[in-house]
């Protein structure tokens, strides 16, 4: 992405209601596998300008790492001082270093040139049995004029990362869809988009506030769901794995 789209990222973040309801579901369901509540030593893989990185800190230490220097830069802005500038491909951290490892939206960029090569990495860095959450953007069938701005390679079912994940070695503890209750819109959206192609939308942009608190509170619905069953369809598809001990 450019200067610009890293701009508006770091504006709105705290705001948009798409970041907002997404963190009440990624926050629903850390709770879920860590219901103690101790201190985690915990990756942002591909942090962005550093939102997600900053609201991790309530389950413990954050380091966050992401190939681009402008994230890093929007990133020590928030005054986040465990960063890094590194691709997913090549985490620059020692084995079995962390207990979570979080990689929301990233996995799907062109830059990545082999998802289960950067799932291996991701293995590598974590301790035993330490988790992997993973968000993902659902169907590939499905894109529109946002994934040209963020460079999308692939959009991803659930049972393709479920298959991923498993052949990996993983124990697979959770895959769903979510973003569920606004899918049809979206699929408005790319269908105008299909008939006039030279209609093109900005998923992240400003909105009235009542908007964004209105669309926050269907995810945060959503998360409520999510913490406990899943969803069997949506605009992102969601993954709790568990590395296993060998042998486990």
């Amino acid at each position: 992405m450019d200067r610009q789209a890293y701009e508006a990222m770091y504006q709105l973040e705290d705001r948009h209601w798409w970041y907002v309801g997404m963190w009440h579901i990624a926050a629903a369901m850390i709770a879920e596998s860590y219901p103690e509540r101790r201190p985690l030593e915990i990756l942002d893989a591909g942090c962005g300008t550093g939102g997600t990185t900053s609201k991790l800190s309530r389950f413990g230490k954050v380091t966050g790492c992401d190939l681009s220097p402008l994230a890093i830069e929007f990133g020590r802005r928030r005054r986040l001082n465990r960063l890094a500038q590194a691709s997913v491909m090549r985490l620059p951290y020692g084995d079995e270093r962390f207990d979570l490892v979080t990689s929301f939206e990233v996995l799907y960029h062109s830059q990545v040139q082999d998802f289960r090569e950067a799932l291996a990495e991701v293995w590598r860095v974590l301790k035993p049995t330490g988790r992997l959450f993973l968000r993902l953007p659902a169907y590939d069938w499905l894109r529109g004029h946002h994934d040209e701005v963020v460079h999308t390679a692939h959009r991803f079912s659930a049972a393709e990362v479920a298959q991923a994940l498993t052949s990996g070695g993983w124990r697979v503890e959770k895959v769903s869809y979510a973003n569920t209750v606004l899918f049809p819109f979206a699929l408005g959206v790319r269908a105008v988009q299909r008939v006039l192609p030279s209609w093109k939308d900005d998923d992240i942009q400003p909105n009235p506030a009542w908007q964004d608190k209105l669309l926050a509170g269907v995810l945060r619905a959503e998360s409520w769901w999510l913490s406990r069953h899943t969803l069997p369809f949506g605009l992102t598809v969601l993954a709790v794995a568990q590395k296993e001990r060998p042998g486990g």
